[in-house]
């Protein structure tokens, strides 16, 4: 991946809705060939997607939270059970004092509470300690123009 791959996906990221022209004028190239490092960006999974970025607020679910889940069991084979609920965003299976981490969108906080009540319900969970966020000062995605180790 070259520069001009990475300042084509910052460009996505900021706008997927926008011509191929006018991401090849933003990096030297003909529309064409815009579209073709876009394609091979897909193809190699760089792009793994394009989607709307919702307002959560906008649509009933303010209550952001994060949630540690305690097991009596290894997790990581239970990936199903927690993609089955449909209010958690993102599940990660952590090293620490916890075994599992999701991210959890709610309406309100007897929502919040219905769905700890379901994460108790997924065999080996033991606990939960939920964290409930008053305020997001920012979220970003990651950034492609970020030098990685490989770069030099």
């Amino acid at each position: 991946m070259d520069h001009i791959d990475r300042v084509l996906l910052a460009r996505l990221q900021q706008d997927a809705t926008q011509s191929y022209a006018a991401l090849g004028q933003a990096v030297g190239l003909s529309a064409g060939a815009a579209h073709e490092r876009v394609r091979k960006l897909r193809e190699r999974g760089a792009i793994r997607r394009t989607a709307a970025e919702v307002d959560p607020a906008a649509v009933g679910s303010a209550v952001l939270s994060y949630v540690m889940v305690d097991s009596t069991s290894w997790m990581g084979d239970s990936a199903d059970a927690f993609a089955a609920l449909p209010e958690i965003l993102e599940a990660h299976v952590i090293a620490g004092s916890a075994s599992v981490l999701v991210k959890v969108r709610t309406t309100t906080t007897e929502h919040l509470q219905d769905v700890l009540r379901r994460i108790y319900a997924i065999e080996g969970v033991s606990g939960t300690q939920a964290t409930v966020v008053l305020e997001t000062f920012f979220e970003r995605p990651l950034s492609p123009l970020l030098p990685d180790a490989t770069d030099g």
